[in-house]
């Protein structure tokens, strides 16, 4: 266990993506990284999500996720391959877990 690192979400610094869309760091090694993205209700990105240089793995936590085709209930799970995009959006709110493997 020398080795685990470990966050708390309620420490990780808050960036503001867009208005009701914040980011907060969990981990990040030398190319991977972890975050965790907060979306008010109605909230949306702006633009395109473009997925580059690698894909983006997305766990809905809480609240219902949409990406600009279905939604995605708490539980699910989601793999964008790198180069794919959408349109993050939430019309009830969301909390999903982001990890990218390549950055």
């Amino acid at each position: 266990m020398q080795n685990y690192q470990w966050a708390s979400v309620d420490d990780a610094p808050v960036r503001e993506l867009f208005p009701g869309i914040t980011l907060r760091p969990l981990w990040s090694g030398e190319v991977a990284k972890a975050f965790v993205l907060q979306m008010d209700p109605g909230s949306c990105w702006e633009g395109l999500d473009v997925h580059d240089p690698g894909p983006e793995e997305v766990f809905v936590v809480d609240g219902v996720f949409n990406d600009g085709t279905r939604d995605y209930p708490a539980g699910s799970f989601i793999h964008a391959p790198a180069g794919s995009s959408h349109v993050p959006q939430s019309a009830k709110g969301c909390t999903l877990f982001l990890f990218y493997p390549e950055g």
